[in-house]
């Protein structure tokens, strides 16, 4: 039985550094949010029982909030790295044999 290769044919990535970098940026930047969460769990675990917002308390709404940033994070990567790669790379339809 044959294996399925690839869809597309992969040539060099020139953008793969860039991406690297930035990914390694928002890595740590959603690290900090995430230890300001742990760090007032384990410092001050009442500080989470508070009301903030709507009837709700800090520990709903920061793990909320760590939730929604994860996902909008994961959009910022995505834009700029298509940005970059058609950048570097030139545009998709290119690449695959298509015109401008």
């Amino acid at each position: 039985m044959a294996g399925h290769g690839p869809a597309v044919k992969l040539g060099k990535d020139n953008a793969s550094e860039w991406k690297s970098k930035l990914g390694v940026i928002l890595f740590f930047v959603y690290a900090a949010f995430y230890g300001g969460f742990v760090t007032i769990n384990t410092v001050k675990p009442k500080l989470m029982g508070i009301t903030v917002v709507a009837g709700l308390n800090l520990a709903v709404v920061y793990g909320m909030g760590l939730i929604v940033l994860a996902i909008v994070m994961g959009l910022v990567y995505n834009y700029f790295c298509t940005k970059k790669e058609d950048e570097l790379n030139g545009p998709a339809n290119v690449a695959q044999g298509g015109t401008e």
